[in-house]
């Protein structure tokens, strides 16, 4: 997982900036790379990509406040841990350029302990398993190449990108310093007929023509809970029927909606036996004796 640094995407060069001053580096990077200025240059169009998705992220008050945790852990001790390294050297060499090699053997005992990088890694969970919480294992190989195996738990409620940390189990620190942390992040997959969007569930739900026609009521099981949804007569494929706080945890106590959508479908079995029926219907249409579906 390759961490993106938004602020430098954006050319500022600190997480302290107004949001005027997001919105003013947002509008310069765009105006430059803009693909209409472009054409037919892939590589600007990552980039513009890339300071799309810093504006966004950036630009929200919520959105940024849970990214500068993030930024102050691999960017800003990134750059504390170079400046120290800096320092370090040059105290070093003015102590050998005074005192000799044995001033400088007794300086590098001196050295100051450096934290161990941190392991980013994800891991794909269910809807499911996500919404009720899962014990998952992940296996990974070190940066020393030895095959590891964890076991940890996804919370109840999980979001997706939520990241899951493990201390101590990154890369080891030098000079007496900390091990870095496992830093794991959770990705939702959608099901194949079950999605996810912020905390609501997209449902896609086949029905027959009649009973398009007619109306009808299904039961459907989501999230391990039994439903009835009463399909209401003339409903159309492409329909969204919303069934309120039956959808996915919103962090905040409290559920999103369940949509519905209708699907039409018909087996080519059916449609073999239902022929005659449809060229009545036809018929009937074309004779004007067919009862139009009233719309609300």
């Amino acid at each position: 997982m390759v961490f993106k640094d938004y602020y430098k995407i954006l050319g500022l060069e600190t997480n302290k900036v107004t949001t005027d001053e997001i919105k003013n580096a947002y509008r310069e990077k765009a105006k430059k790379y803009h693909p209409d200025k472009n054409e037919g240059n892939a590589e600007i169009e990552e980039i513009f990509k890339d300071i799309n998705e810093a504006y966004k992220i950036l630009s929200n008050s919520r959105t940024k406040r849970k990214y500068d945790y993030n930024w102050n852990r691999y960017v800003r001790r990134k750059a504390q841990k170079t400046t120290q390294k800096e320092k370090k050297t040059l105290k070093e060499t003015i102590i050998e350029m005074l005192f000799g090699e044995v001033s400088k053997k007794k300086a590098k005992k001196t050295q100051t302990p450096q934290y161990g990088e941190d392991i980013n890694t994800s891991v794909e969970v269910s809807i499911e398993q996500a919404f009720f919480g899962a014990n998952k294992k992940l296996k990974f190989r070190t940066v020393q190449g030895k095959e590891t195996t964890f076991n940890f738990k996804v919370p109840a409620g999980a979001r997706n990108h939520d990241k899951i940390k493990i201390p101590g189990q990154g890369q080891q620190g030098k000079n007496g310093g900390k091990n870095g942390d496992l830093v794991i992040s959770i990705n939702i997959k959608d099901n194949n007929n079950l999605k996810l969007v912020g905390s609501d569930l997209f449902l896609e739900l086949p029905i027959k023509v009649w009973e398009a026609a007619l109306g009808t009521t299904k039961k459907i099981s989501v999230l391990k809970e039994e439903l009835q949804i009463v399909i209401p007569k003339c409903t159309s494929s492409g329909d969204k029927l919303t069934i309120e706080g039956k959808g996915y945890s919103n962090g905040k106590g409290e559920r999103g909606n369940l949509n519905i959508i209708t699907k039409i479908v018909l087996s080519k079995e059916e449609l073999a036996k239902e022929v005659k029926i449809f060229e009545m219907l036809k018929k009937a249409e074309n004779q004007g004796k067919v009862t139009k579906c009233k719309t609300n």
